[in-house]
């Protein structure tokens, strides 16, 4: 039964949440660290938060309801296109790696902690799984390369309900009577019916929900309520006709709608990712406030062993074993290997279990829960402050996300694109007009022929080291599409525009303008446009790098390039990142920086309709 005071409680559990989330985005480290550190504070060290009393008989179906929104939306990031180069990899570690990890670690605990061999078997089974909720958040603060991170998303996500399946089927053995071979033969119905029902069900409530969403049968605002009702419905059906099949349920679910054409997940994603980032940071808090911190301290110097094990040697082998002969270096390998952090579904997993195997008379499992709580702590803890370190020292990191995407190919987009790449940033420019991409080519200018909005760019438009976007196509619609598209990619303060002549003389005019939020920040100064910019390139104007000094700050380079007609745009700061002048007059460059301008005397509005409708060869097709 709910506390009647459960309303304050939960409400601090979200502002410690945020508070977690945002250290982390300070700080640059994990977020769980912090979420799983304030749970510990609030719980058995403070005693303001007790889940158990809190949520009363709701707390397990609450997490069970959680992480089946949890896995599905990790699934939903999964397509089979990421897959080309590692599937062998993933396939192996989810199997062969799995009964690796299951049985090497089972055979550890037996040893060091005496359990017997069921109970040891199933804490085998629930530290098998690592878990979107702690890769995806680790991958976006350490940043490995492509290959590391596809393996690691793809393992952790169908990671976890192999491993809930594992559990159930030692759960099953251990429960049934009736002697080994009774008990092996329910063990292993089970096993094929949970397989069978998760695949089924998973794959008929995706092809539903994607024909749903394909053929517009539900308005636009009802898209995320009927995801989550529908992942909610199939997970819980699921679990009533066989016993923990609802996490493979949604995971399937998930992976179909990802990989069906002609359904366009994305809004559902982003909502997904926002319920999630308040799910993870509610769940880790809660479940590491029920921690008994004496049972832990019970474990002793055996559960650093057993964690050292698990870091070390177990996890290492299973790695190797899974990536032998599949085209990974012995630095990827090394890095797959460090980074197995254990989550969500271990805890609840193993908390649900823990109550049902005391009822049933083994006194030792509540010993598995410490256990298993040690290992996430352990693991997170370790991994969240060293891999960093590790992903530098083997350089297998990706480029720092400072490069920046351009939406055209035409004479500004390469002038631009030249200057940046000058100051060692990386460009990369995307286009449809082929005369436009062929001028980039030739001005050996990395380029993508193609829409930088479509499925195709989705596969192939390679943006690792790319942090921003700046449109600068002749055309209003292109930029406005690309600014929508990207600014879910890089968020809105990263995605900018070059004012158009018609997007000026329309500014003013309610009917005809677009938004704020659905177009990137105008660049320059307010009334600067494309034709401005592009009537001073053609009359031979050139972009400049101006230095600024302790003598010569900024307010002396504004006097001298009002004069020389400069067009200030960009700023490159200290710390070698890149400012765009948006015309709210935000930027205050100072010493050490440098400033980016067109340097020519300003034209007229005549001069400036005339480049509009003479646009130079590489923008052909534009107007």
């Amino acid at each position: 039964m709910l506390n009647p005071n459960a309303a304050p409680l939960l409400a601090l559990v979200a502002v410690v949440g945020f508070a977690c989330q945002w250290a982390a985005w300070r700080i640059k480290l994990p977020a769980i660290l912090f979420l799983l550190l304030s749970g510990i504070i609030l719980g058995p060290i403070l005693h303001v938060v007790q889940p158990d009393i809190l949520l009363g008989d709701l707390l397990f179906p609450v997490v069970s309801l959680c992480v089946a929104i949890i896995l599905f939306e990790g699934s939903l990031t999964l397509r089979f296109d990421q897959l080309k180069e590692v599937s062998g990899v993933i396939r192996r570690m989810v199997t062969v790696g799995a009964v690796v990890t299951w049985l090497l670690t089972a055979a550890l605990s037996h040893s060091l902690f005496n359990f017997e061999w069921p109970l040891a078997l199933l804490f085998g089974s629930l530290v098998v799984v690592t878990g979107p909720t702690v890769i995806v958040p680790m991958l976006r603060t350490v940043r490995p390369n492509a290959k590391i991170s596809n393996v690691l998303r793809w393992e952790g996500i169908l990671i976890d309900p192999i491993g809930a399946l594992l559990a159930v089927v030692v759960y099953d053995f251990m429960v049934t009577s009736g002697g080994f071979d009774v008990a092996l033969e329910h063990s292993l119905l089970s096993f094929v019916r949970i397989i069978a029902l998760g695949l089924i069900l998973g794959l008929a409530a995706g092809y539903a929900l994607g024909l749903l969403l394909r053929h517009r049968w539900l308005p636009e605002y009802l898209h995320n309520f009927a995801t989550i009702a529908i992942v909610l419905g199939a997970f819980t059906l699921s679990n009533a006709i066989a016993h923990e099949s609802g996490l493979l349920t949604v995971t399937v679910m998930g992976i179909c709608l990802a990989n069906m054409r002609g359904v366009e997940v994305e809004n559902i994603l982003s909502f997904k990712e926002n319920l999630t980032v308040l799910l993870i940071s509610g769940l880790f808090i809660l479940l590491a406030a029920r921690v008994d911190l004496s049972n832990v301290a019970a474990l002793g110097w055996s559960a650093l062993a057993l964690l050292a094990a698990l870091q070390l040697v177990i996890r290492p082998i299973a790695v190797w074993i899974s990536s032998t002969g599949n085209g990974l270096t012995w630095q990827e390998k090394f890095m797959i290997s460090w980074i197995g952090p254990r989550g969500i579904v271990a805890a609840a997993v193993s908390g649900l279990f823990a109550l049902q195997l005391e009822q049933q008379g083994y006194d030792r499992a509540s010993d598995v829960v410490s256990l298993t709580f040690f290992v996430i702590i352990g693991t997170v803890v370790l991994q969240s402050t060293t891999a960093g370190f590790v992903a530098r020292m083997l350089g297998v990191t990706e480029p720092s996300p400072k490069g920046v995407l351009i939406i055209g190919a035409n004479l500004i987009a390469r002038e631009v694109a030249k200057v940046l790449e000058q100051n060692d940033f990386r460009v990369l420019l995307a286009d449809t007009n082929y005369d436009a991409v062929s001028e980039a080519r030739l001005a050996g200018l990395p380029v993508f022929y193609g829409n930088p909005i479509s499925e195709y760019a989705d596969r192939n438009l390679d943006l690792i080291g790319i942090g921003r976007m700046m449109a600068l196509s002749h055309r209003r619609e292109d930029n406005v599409l690309a600014s929508l598209r990207y600014r879910h990619e890089f968020g809105a303060h990263n995605v900018f525009a070059l004012k158009t002549r018609v997007e000026a003389s329309v500014q003013k005019n309610e009917k005809k303008s677009i938004s704020q939020e659905h177009k990137g920040a105008f660049i320059g100064r307010p009334d600067l446009t494309w034709s401005e910019v592009a009537q001073v390139l053609r009359n031979g104007g050139k972009f400049r790098t101006t230095g600024l000094t302790e003598e010569y700050g900024y307010n002396e380079y504004l006097a001298t390039s009002e004069e020389k007609g400069a067009i200030p745009l960009f700023a490159i700061d200290n710390r070698q990142h890149l400012k765009v002048f948006t015309g709210d007059d935000s930027l205050s460059p100072r010493a050490g920086w440098k400033i980016i301008s067109l340097s020519a005397e300003t034209v007229t509005e005549e001069a400036a309709k005339v480049a509009e409708q003479a646009p130079d060869h590489g923008s052909k097709g534009e107007s």
